[in-house]
């Protein structure tokens, strides 16, 4: 991937971390911990929603990750 690639991808991500950070009233970074550590969703209908989630916001840390990497 180019650096350009890579900070298109960190925008468009954010985007859609944000949406669900609207929808669920949490940061991204409190729900992946939630998340990770096994919390379950609440409702059933958002199981679809809490995996997309969790695979972006996993997909950024990927990003940055190699963003940094470019700044070595």
């Amino acid at each position: 991937m180019t650096l350009q690639e890579i900070i298109s991808d960190i925008h468009a991500l954010n985007e859609d971390l944000e949406a669900y950070e609207r929808k669920y009233g949490v940061l991204s970074e409190t729900f992946y911990e939630s998340y990770t550590s096994g919390e379950e969703p609440e409702n059933e209908s958002w199981v679809m929603d809490w995996a997309d989630w969790a695979g972006a916001y996993k997909i950024l840390l990927r990003r940055k990750e190699q963003y940094r990497g470019f700044l070595i």
